[in-house]
C-alpha cells in the first residue's frame, strides 16, 4: 500500500512540475502602441524599458489603445491575450 501511495505522489509531483514549465507568463504592462496590421504591440512593464512583441492572430487588437494598463498573457514570446488590468486594492490602513 505504501508503494502505491509513493507512486501516486511521484506522479502528481511530476505532472505539477511539467504543468508549471508550460504555464504562461503574465505581465502587468502599459501599452505604448499597437500595430494591428503587423500583429505587434509595444508595451512597458513597471520600471522597465519598452518591449515589442508579436501578438497571436486570435487576439483582437482593435480595442487596445495606447496608454491603457493591461495584463498580457505571454507564451513562447507571443502575446496570447490582452486584458484590462484589474485595479489593485490598497494595502494597509
Amino acid at each position: 500500500m505504501k508503494k502505491v501511495a509513493a507512486v501516486i505522489a511521484v506522479a502528481v509531483f511530476v505532472v505539477s512540475v511539467v504543468s508549471m514549465a508550460f504555464a504562461a507568463d503574465m505581465k502587468h504592462a502599459t501599452v505604448k502602441s499597437v500595430d494591428a496590421k503587423a500583429g505587434t504591440i509595444v508595451y512597458t512593464v513597471e520600471g522597465g524599458a519598452d518591449e515589442t512583441m508579436k501578438v497571436d492572430k486570435s487576439v483582437d487588437l482593435s480595442s487596445v489603445q495606447a496608454g491603457e494598463k493591461v495584463m498580457l498573457e505571454v507564451e513562447n514570446g507571443t502575446v496570447m491575450s490582452v486584458n484590462a488590468a484589474r485595479h489593485r486594492a490598497p494595502v494597509g490602513c
